[in-house]
Parts: structure tokens; C-alpha cells; sequence
């Protein structure tokens, strides 16, 4: 097992990694920023170690100086997390070239799968079925490219290669829209991603956005361990995530998973990863694959038993995987709320000092998250401060804990999601299952 690994990250996250490595018996290291001083992890690490000023830039998102500070204190290995670094090759090759282990896939690895359009040909190669598309990046000749759209057929949607959260995307509803809309998401792109390729693919007008999360060791094995519905969205960002997903039978469970299971062995696949899908009328179409630990990974954990991040530990020790396939069995149902530092109706962040903090607590509920009483959430980062999950023997068990365990979260000094996390439980067309990603911004929407 790794002797001590260098957690490069903040918040929840964090703090879930360092559980699991003192589970685990390894050391850890909190590399923090200089706003992070305070921060839960920090506090309880082996070691820790300021890695610069508050912006991301200045810290997090430094290369030299976290592999530094992973020299400083030696390391042997350093976890990502998720954002920030997570999915930065770059990163992967020069963790790996100074001499440390990347706790994730290799560096050619999250290059394959952050390029839109490789990683579509990849996952054709290997039998995944995806969005029918341009096959490959749009050229300039727009005659071809109106043959292509043509083909594909309207409404479809010109996407950025290296495009993520949302940005870098155009639905085209007609033709005329077409040459402006390849041209404004090459310049949004170039700038965003300092990548201008893109491509085309069929716009789905009501789908689900349905994920398979997997597990392979780079030693020939592989499992998946089901699916998650994270379709309650808002601009591209999930608000709401549960296991399994409502309406999915285990037949096309097991059928889309051994595709994805297979497909990280057809591509040496190492560590943990998120096979993401639109679902509409039955089809899985493949959309992009992430390739880290996922926000919800909770989720997956609490139906199958299955600790993810300490998988991801003993994976990058160079251990095989220590479950099977037909080991892997889903129980009961889980559902996951993100709670964020904002304001429920203008979803403005709400940084500042928190005045009170009570968590909520019962059987199967499980709550995820770095803050406390008298902590003061930063303005430099994303707005997400936990992550409350519940478990039940049924989905509507579980959507009940939800309800319950949001009225007794307490977070005063800040405004928070949790009114608005508790609008989307009582709502009954979520309590019925199967919404499409379009149906949160429509529900906002009317209740202005």
C-alpha cells in the first residue's frame, strides 16, 4: 500500500480522500492555499503544507508547486480529487515524471477521453453506443459541413472538442443557423479551451442524463456498479443525483455496463471513471467520459457497498481490483443534494462566516462536507460546501430521509440551496422518476 499521499485539493472532497487513507493506514499530506489554512482536512492530516495565495491559480491549479510540496514532505503519491487538476494530463505526466504515482488514468489516458471527438472514435471502436455525429472534427468547407448536418438531421448541436461544464456548445435548429453557429463556437472554444476543434452530433430534445460509474485496475480487469440519474440540472450543472436510476431494468443495466466495462480494457482504463450517457426512449447514446472521482459518487457507494476512493488507492498501490463483477449487487436506492453557498432564488454565492452549523443524522443518512461552526467559506472557489445523502430500502424511503434530513440541516450566516433542494423533493413529477435534464430550468422558470 502507498506509504503517504499528498492530498492536492479542498472542501469535502478532501476530507473524503483522507478518510479513506487513514482507513487505509497510509499518511496524508493537506496541501492547502493560504485561505484554506482552516479547513477540516487541513486539521486533521498528518502534515500540511501551504502551497500559495487564494486564487486557484496561485495554489491549486500550480503544478510546480504542489509536485514541490510533494517533495518537501515525501510523498509518494498525489490524489487530485475532482476539478481543478483532476483531469489535466499535463499534470498526470509531470506527477508521474518526477517520480510520484498519479492516483488516476495515465497522462495519454485523459488525453484520449478530454478530446471530445477521440474519445467518441474510441468508444465506437469499442462497441459504446454514441450520438450519431459528424465521426470527426468540422473542416471549413461549409458545403461539407451542411452535407453533414443534413445527414445527422435537425435540430443537432456543434460542440467544442475540449468544451466541459456546459460551455462551448450551439443548438442549430435549421440551416441557416448553421455557418454562424460553427464559427461562434470556434472562437468560444479557441478562447475557453485554447482548443477551436469541433464537431457536430444530433440534438436530443428530452433526455435523461444517465451515468455508469467503472473501476479497472490497468491490469486487464474492469467492473461497473451500475448507474446514476443526475438529470435534475441547472446551465449544465447537476443539482440532484441518485442510484439507481428510476425506470433503468437490470437487463439494460447489465448491457450498457459490459459495454463500458469492456471498453476500459479495449483502452487500458486505470482508476476510477464515469461513463456519462443521454438516455431518451429507451437508447444510452455516449456523450463524454470523466475521468476521475465524481461529486456523486456517494450515491454509487451506499447501494453497493463498494468505498470508490479506496479502490482508487489500492489501484494506483499497483494492487488488482479486490471485487469481481459478479460480486457487485444494488440495493435499495440513494439519492444525493448538493448543497451550495447561494441564494435559493437568484443562485448568487453566499460566501461568509457561518454563525451555526447542526448536521442531520438518522439511519441511512450520510452527510458529506468540510464546514463548521465558525468557518468561513472563502469567495474563491466553487459554492458547493457538502453533499447530504440518504439511503432507503425504496426510492420513496429514500426521497422521505431527504426530505427530513434537509429540514434539519442548519447552516445560519449564509444563504444556502437547501429551500430550494426541498422544492425539488416535494415536487411530484421528480417524486415520479425519470425527468429529463430540461425540467429543473423549466420549473425555475415558472416559479419567477
Amino acid at each position: 500500500m502507498l506509504d503517504k499521499v499528498l492530498i492536492a485539493n479542498r472542501g469535502e472532497i478532501a476530507l473524503r480522500i483522507l478518510r479513506a487513507c487513514k482507513e487505509l493506514g497510509i499518511k496524508t499530506v493537506a496541501a492547502h492555499s493560504t485561505a484554506d489554512r482552516n479547513l477540516k482536512h487541513v486539521l486533521l492530516a498528518d502534515e500540511s503544507i501551504c502551497i500559495g495565495n487564494a486564487p486557484a491559480s496561485e495554489s491549486y491549479l500550480n503544478i510546480p508547486r504542489i509536485i514541490a510540496a510533494a517533495e518537501v514532505t515525501n510523498a509518494i503519491a498525489i490524489h487530485p480529487g475532482y476539478g481543478f487538476l483532476s483531469e489535466n494530463a499535463d499534470f498526470a505526466e509531470a506527477v508521474e515524471k518526477s517520480g510520484f504515482v498519479f492516483i488516476g488514468p495515465t497522462a495519454d489516458t485523459i488525453n484520449m477521453m478530454g478530446d471530445k471527438v477521440a474519445a467518441i472514435a474510441a468508444m465506437r471502436k469499442a462497441g459504446v453506443p454514441c450520438v450519431p455525429g459528424s465521426d470527426g472534427p468540422l473542416g471549413d468547407d461549409m458545403e461539407k459541413n451542411r452535407a453533414i448536418a443534413k445527414r445527422i438531421g435537425y435540430p443537432m448541436i456543434v460542440k467544442a472538442a475540449g468544451g466541459g461544464g456546459g460551455r462551448g456548445m450551439r443548438v442549430v435548429r435549421s440551416e441557416d443557423e448553421l455557418e454562424n453557429a460553427i464559427s461562434a463556437t470556434k472562437q468560444e472554444a479557441g478562447a475557453a479551451f485554447n482548443n477551436d476543434v469541433v464537431y457536430m452530433e444530433k440534438f436530443l430534445e428530452n433526455p435523461r442524463h444517465v451515468e455508469i460509474q467503472v473501476l479497472a485496475d490497468g491490469q486487464g480487469n474492469a467492473i461497473h456498479l451500475g448507474e446514476r440519474d443526475c438529470s435534475m440540472q441547472r446551465r449544465h450543472q447537476k443539482v440532484v443525483e441518485e442510484a439507481p436510476a428510476p425506470g433503468i431494468s437490470q437487463q439494460m443495466r447489465d448491457k450498457i455496463g459490459e459495454r463500458c466495462r469492456r471498453a476500459c480494457i479495449e483502452i487500458n482504463y486505470r482508476g476510477a471513471g464515469t461513463f456519462e450517457f443521454l438516455y431518451e426512449n429507451g437508447e444510452f447514446y455516449f456523450i463524454e467520459m470523466n475521468t476521475r472521482i465524481q461529486v456523486e459518487h456517494p450515491v454509487t457507494e451506499m447501494v453497493t457497498g463498494v468505498d470508490l476512493i479506496k479502490e482508487q488507492l489500492r489501484i494506483a498501490a499497483g494492487q488488482p481490483l479486490s471485487i469481481e463483477q459478479e460480486q457487485i449487487r444494488l440495493r435499495g436506492h440513494a439519492i444525493e443534494c448538493r448543497i451550495n453557498a447561494e441564494d435559493p432564488d437568484t443562485f448568487i454565492p453566499s460566501p461568509g462566516k457561518i454563525e451555526m452549523f447542526h448536521a442531520p443524522g438518522g439511519l441511512g443518512v450520510r452527510w458529506e462536507s468540510h464546514i463548521y461552526s465558525g468557518y468561513t467559506v472563502p469567495p474563491y472557489y466553487d459554492s458547493m460546501i457538502g453533499k447530504l445523502i440518504t439511503f432507503g430500502e425504496s426510492r420513496d424511503e429514500a426521497i422521505a430521509r431527504m426530505r427530513h434530513a434537509l429540514k434539519e440541516l442548519v447552516v445560519d450566516g449564509i444563504k444556502t440551496n437547501i429551500p430550494l433542494q426541498l422544492r425539488i423533493m416535494d415536487d411530484e413529477n421528480f417524486f415520479n422518476g425519470g425527468t429529463n435534464i430540461h425540467y429543473l430550468e423549466k420549473k425555475l422558470e415558472k416559479e419567477k
